[in-house]
């Protein structure tokens, strides 16, 4: 099977309300969050570049932290989603 037709964690992108916030990462992660964008737009067939993936990839990890989910309810999600640049 080709890493193409395998499934990504992170599935394809919903249209959202954004908010914009800037970070700085090491090249190191940026270069993987590149190589990641690349691979989910060949996945799905839509290009996206790693800034927009950057807030699904935050809210993935952080649903599926336990503690975390305890902490603030675990029926309660965020509506809405965060653009970094």
């Amino acid at each position: 099977m080709s890493t193409s037709t395998k499934k990504l964690r992170l599935g394809p992108l919903p249209n959202t309300e954004t908010l914009k916030l800037t970070f700085v990462c090491p090249v190191g992660l940026k270069a993987d969050l590149d190589r990641y964008a690349a691979l989910h737009a060949q996945t799905y067939g839509e290009a996206v570049d790693a800034v927009t993936l950057i807030p699904y990839m935050l809210e993935t990890f952080m649903a599926g932290d336990r503690w975390f989910r305890r902490g603030r309810g675990e029926g309660s999600r965020s509506s809405s989603r965060t653009n970094i640049s």
